[in-house]
């Protein structure tokens, strides 16, 4: 099987100590390809130098995520920095595969609403300009994200509604918005979650699998760390809950994250900074 990780911090401190043996787990495991959603400033070097290392294999996003807002005062700084490196990506990297990861995230605290909707709305036009999928994160602002999305139906905005984890209606309410797949991780294989019966009304051609690694390991793994590798529990359990087999959900699910984010593209930065992604 081809498996693809849509969503992995595998450059994130917590894999400092077996970064390369995480890797080459993964690989072990099938997992062909990494796409690393970027969070902020603070980690952009180490999120950089691992996808100069694997180019083949590891593939960057560049967002802000909607925490690194939070009692943030350079919060727009970052977003002009986003910016500049969508447009020029930095040396020894040929192109990022998507915005993210970008969205909206009430749940430890509601005090920054504002500040989070603009960066957010900022990014999506971004994404819009530069031809490129988004990468979204809620957590407690659905009802925002919601009605945001459905303001840039018919805009050509596209992506991944990351660790999504929702109802039906909600999957088919986002579905008609536009180009969107549903990123599904561990939690699809937790004791009593709702997700489960969601997904079994999801058609499989909307769906990629992810990790979030170092986050949301799923079983038979929880309370360890997450670890790309284990995108391999995911696909199974979505095919037990689809009535098909693991090799026909990696197909689909690869060929889904293939369609969205093109990780293997190369581009020169002459034609990143002229828009021709």
């Amino acid at each position: 099987m081809f498996l693809i990780d849509t969503h992995s911090h595998l450059y994130e401190p917590e894999f400092d100590a077996d970064r390369e043996e995480t890797l080459a787990r993964a690989v072990d495991a099938g997992v062909g390809k990494l796409l690393l959603p970027a969070i902020d400033s603070q980690s952009h070097e180490r999120l950089f130098d691992l996808c100069r290392r694997h180019p083949d294999r590891c593939f960057p996003m560049m967002g802000l995520h909607p925490t690194s807002v939070n009692n943030n005062p350079h919060w727009r700084e970052e977003l002009h920095l986003v910016e500049r490196l969508l447009k020029n990506p930095p040396e020894g990297v040929a192109h990022f595969c998507a915005v993210g990861e970008i969205g909206l995230d009430f749940y430890w605290s509601s005090d920054f609403r504002d500040e989070q909707t603009e960066a957010f709305r900022r990014q999506c036009l971004l994404a819009v300009e530069q031809h490129l999928p988004v990468a979204v994160h809620t957590r407690n602002a659905w009802p925002e994200m919601i009605a945001i999305i459905e303001e840039f139906r018919g805009s050509g905005l596209r992506g991944v509604f990351h660790a999504f984890s929702e109802d039906a209606a909600t999957y088919e309410r986002l579905k008609s918005c536009g180009d969107f797949l549903f990123g599904i991780g561990g939690v699809v294989t937790f004791k009593k979650s709702r997700l489960a019966d969601t997904v079994r009304e999801m058609d499989l051609a909307d769906l990629v699998l992810e990790t979030d690694s170092p986050y949301l390991t799923p079983a038979p793994h929880r309370g360890e760390r997450n670890e790309p590798a284990y995108v391999e529990h995911i696909c199974a359990k979505i095919a037990e809950l689809q009535g098909t087999t693991p090799a026909i959900v990696a197909a689909a699910t690869s060929a889904n994250a293939e369609r969205m984010f093109n990780p293997s593209k190369r581009q020169t930065n002459d034609e990143s900074r002229n828009g021709h992604l």
